[in-house]
């Protein structure tokens, strides 16, 4: 689960990277940033979530 969410992360921040770079594409950045914090607050609580075992 853990290796699927980087990979996500790791996509929307390289969206959030082009998007700052090409001036043109600063949407691109917008959706790149809250796609990896919506990633981020989700993967945060589906570990507080699932029981240790």
């Amino acid at each position: 689960m853990w290796t699927a969410i980087v990979i996500l992360l790791v996509a929307w921040a390289v969206l959030a990277i082009v998007g700052f770079v090409f001036e043109g594409l600063l949407w691109l950045a917008v959706i790149g940033i809250v796609l990896f914090i919506g990633t981020l607050v989700v993967g945060i609580l589906r570990q507080r979530v699932r029981p240790s075992v």
